[in-house]
């Protein structure tokens, strides 16, 4: 069974200290506004609507805590980039996520969601500074690669992997597409890693292009 089936939405946190109790591994889910996050999300979890998919840029505001069925949690994070919100509101995110990327105790590994078609802006490289000091795991998919041609997809693949290798083992890149649904073995096979999910639970291997 897919790892991400059945989630289930268990609460919204709006500021740090809004936080519920660890209790469980968790998985955040991170990504500029516009790079496809909760489109990923909704279909890493094979859901519709389970994170709110807008055409406007940074409306998801809030952290979102949706359970796994193994208990493991996944944790949906505010868009970060270009959003049209007041200066405010603007820092606000930028605390509650540093806070939480560096703070929370049982955060187990970063998804980090980038267009593949516009990867590793400034940001991007802000979220990885952030976090990369914890030693936990960074996966980077790369969405909308159906937008790419496979050579395309090929070189922003190697190019994003080569500015990334200085981290070493700690961070792992793949191609992703909502719209074709693929990527979908490959993404559950490294966070089920994470999470020490037996490999006989996980999809078989497929091999990114």
């Amino acid at each position: 069974m897919s790892l991400f089936r059945n989630a289930q939405f268990e609460i919204s946190v709006a500021k740090p200290n809004g936080l519920p109790p660890p209790a469980g591994p968790e998985v955040a889910f991170a990504g500029r506004s516009n790079a496809g996050k909760s489109s990923a999300i909704n279909t890493l979890c094979d859901h519709v609507r389970l994170a709110f998919v807008s055409k406007t840029p940074g409306r998801t505001q809030l952290i979102n805590f949706f359970r796994l069925r193994n208990g493991a949690v996944l944790v949906d994070l505010p868009g970060y980039g270009y959003a049209e919100v007041p200066e405010a509101i603007r820092l606000q995110w930028q605390r509650l996520l540093e806070d939480y990327l560096t703070r929370r105790p049982n955060l187990v590994g970063l998804v980090l969601i980038m267009d593949s078609r516009h990867p590793l802006k400034d940001r991007d490289r802000v979220m990885i500074g952030w976090f990369a000091p914890s030693g936990r795991p960074i996966h980077v998919l790369l969405t909308k690669s159906d937008k790419l041609t496979r050579s395309e997809q090929a070189a922003t693949l190697a190019a994003v992997r080569k500015e990334l290798a200085p981290l070493g083992e700690q961070v792992t890149v793949q191609l992703f597409s909502s719209l074709k649904k693929t990527g979908i073995e490959e993404a559950e096979r490294v966070v089920g890693s994470w999470l020490s999910v037996p490999d006989e639970e996980l999809p078989g291997e497929t091999v990114s292009t």
